[in-house]
């Protein structure tokens, strides 16, 4: 594993949850994080902006560039992938993280949430990657890194989230598909998913707060994160892990200190898509 110390990591939808908690972790090395969001003001149910989260990062030892980016819209991210380079020298480091969870059938997703989830989920990882490559071709530490979950066909899961399926298998298609086509560039290209609920503000309004002493903190897929994009040059590339398979990787089994509830690893419940 490398330090993260000078790296430019760009993450997308970092203002809250895991893509915050893996700005801290990677700032605690150094780095240098982007935060691209759309959040620029609290929101009453979901605390946390572009801004605070940059303040986070620089207390912890990091250096910040806090931009206000909606993922759907192009010329935004374009804009944002320029920023970041002229401001930090470079882009060493994507992450997918922005997302919107649907949790519904076909029958019961109107059109207008079918086209926000593809067109937040696996429409951005394509259009995000894209308008990063220019950078990180020009990177000796080159990574691209999805949160979306190993591809599974059961029809359990097709058959309650066929339209939220659709969504995050095509983000772990693309990234697949990078690994290969990216791979005589030297970028490393590889996807990350929890194995059991994590709890993030999101979580909670879909799942309830009774999810809690279900779900691991945030702080696992930070963990997780940092040590995929860690490796040296291609080093890993073309995976689908979960936090737990990354983790083990570098030797840290014992995970009782990410649960919620301590004691709670028992009542673990698995994460979407995972039989």
């Amino acid at each position: 594993m490398t330090t993260l110390k000078n790296r430019t990591i760009f993450i997308t939808g970092g203002s809250r949850g895991i893509g915050r908690a893996i700005a801290l972790r990677c700032a605690r090395d150094g780095a240098n994080i982007v935060i691209a969001a759309k959040s620029a003001e609290a929101h009453h149910k979901l605390p946390g902006t572009i801004y605070s989260v940059a303040e986070e990062i620089v207390a912890a030892g990091g250096r910040a560039l806090p931009l206000q980016v909606d993922v759907r819209e192009e010329a935004q991210v374009v804009a944002a992938m320029a920023k970041a380079a002229e401001t930090f020298g470079g882009i060493d480091i994507l992450i997918n993280n922005a997302s919107a969870l649907s949790i519904a059938n076909v029958e019961n997703t109107p059109l207008k949430k079918y086209d926000l989830i593809q067109t937040v989920n696996h429409r951005a990882t394509f259009m995000v990657s894209q308008a990063a490559l220019p950078w990180l071709k020009k990177s000796d530490h080159a990574h691209i890194l999805t949160l979306s979950p190993p591809i599974n066909m059961n029809p359990r899961w097709l058959q309650l989230l066929a339209p939220y399926a659709v969504s995050k298998f095509g983000m772990t298609i693309l990234t697949l598909g990078m690994a290969e086509e990216f791979r005589h560039y030297g970028i490393s290209a590889n996807t990350l998913w929890p194995a059991t609920y994590i709890a993030t503000a999101a979580v909670e309004v879909h799942l309830g707060e009774s999810t809690l002493d279900s779900s691991r903190k945030p702080e696992i897929m930070a963990d997780a994160a940092h040590a995929i994009i860690s490796t040296g040059r291609g080093e890993l590339t073309g995976l689908s892990l979960l936090d737990e398979q990354a983790l083990a990787r570098i030797g840290i089994t014992d995970l009782r200190e990410y649960a919620c509830v301590p004691g709670s690893d028992n009542k673990l419940q698995k994460d979407f898509f995972l039989d």
